[in-house]
């Protein structure tokens, strides 16, 4: 019987093939292999280490998405069982058809997973954040139309976050604005970074302002979102200020950011769901994303429902158009009942 590690071990030892295999878009630097994302888009976010003892371990800076090479080639090509992760790994390794395969790593299984370091790491640096009222982080969202972001929770501020250059190594550190990434419970399982120029003119001018770190999967950052109830209606979408423009409208209704499309697309949906709003992305990780959620929730019998900007994204529309203008928008996109419950007069 063949094992989880022992798979990922032979993927390892071949890890420059199955990066260029899966990950064609990207290229490789000294002993790293830098792609933009699971999806196989360009750029530099995602490394894979390809010699030494972390040969085969990636990571993915912007989305804190990490694992093995299993873990590549379940989320490159969109894999759910690990019996066809399995079956995928042997098909590139041309290994025989085993009858039974298990997984000893225990990320797939009826039980949660181990409760991996990077959740403690997430959780201790939400502690050493301040509230945002006030802050650069503030000001910050206040210049985007963001005016009550320090009203949600979820939303801190670090005043000197740490922040190293994935390919120079080169540290160094920057105010930043923190948000909490909770389960369904409400524990913080990971946090979202976004570094901001000390000057207060917009993000650090680094190449990758934000990151996160922690369990995403599954996870999201959560504005008037209670833990304990049933959540009927909700609106979901990528980013926390996308999400935070539609609140800034709707501050009623629940809302989460799931960070990525990846992550929005396997969004655990809360109990007692009927309708989930869907805030759209233009982009082709966008399109994926939507499509994705949505169809798992018309599985689980929840109806989906896509809201579109008017310009390139919902905080383009507060902040050219106007609360108002973007508040007429949504009614139109809204069912009836939701336009009364939750839109502003």
């Amino acid at each position: 019987m063949l094992s989880a590690s022992d798979l990922a071990g032979r993927l390892a030892q071949n890890a420059e093939a199955v990066c260029r295999h899966y990950l064609s878009a990207g290229r490789r630097a000294g002993n790293y292999w830098l792609v933009g994302d699971v999806a196989n888009n360009k750029g530099r976010s995602l490394y894979v280490h390809l010699a030494g003892p972390r040969a085969g371990r990636w990571t993915d800076a912007a989305t804190g998405q990490f694992g093995d090479l299993l873990d590549l080639v379940r989320e490159t090509c969109g894999l759910v069982d690990f019996r066809d992760v399995a079956e995928e790994a042997r098909h590139f390794l041309s290994l025989p058809q085993p009858e039974q395969v298990s997984d000893l790593r225990g990320d797939v299984g009826d039980g949660p997973p181990a409760e991996r370091p990077a959740t403690e790491r997430a959780r201790r640096l939400f502690r050493m954040t301040e509230p945002l009222a006030g802050t650069l982080a503030d000001i910050y969202l206040r210049e985007r139309g963001i005016l009550r972001a320090s009203t949600h929770g979820a939303l801190r501020f670090h005043a000197s976050c740490y922040y190293r250059d994935l390919v120079t190594a080169r540290t160094t550190s920057f105010p930043a604005l923190i948000a909490a990434v909770t389960d369904a419970a409400g524990a913080i399982t990971g946090v979202h970074r976004s570094w901001l120029d000390p000057d207060g003119v917009g993000k650090a001018k680094v190449d990758d302002p934000r990151r996160a770190l922690g369990g995403l999967l599954g996870n999201g950052v959560r504005f008037r979102y209670p833990v304990t109830d049933p959540v009927p209606v909700l609106a979901a979408g990528e980013g926390i200020e996308t999400m935070l423009s539609l609140s800034h409208v709707m501050p009623g209704m629940p809302m989460v950011a799931a960070l990525t499309a990846n992550h929005l697309a396997g969004f655990h949906f809360p109990p007692g769901c009927r309708r989930i709003y869907i805030a759209a992305d233009a982009d082709a990780a966008g399109r994926h994303g939507i499509e994705g959620l949505s169809r798992r929730a018309q599985a689980h019998g929840i109806l989906p429902l896509v809201l579109s900007p008017e310009l390139g994204d919902f905080n383009d529309d507060l902040r050219w158009l106007g609360p108002d203008r973007l508040t007429a928008s949504l009614k139109a996109q809204l069912t009836p009942e939701d336009a009364v419950a939750f839109l502003t007069a």
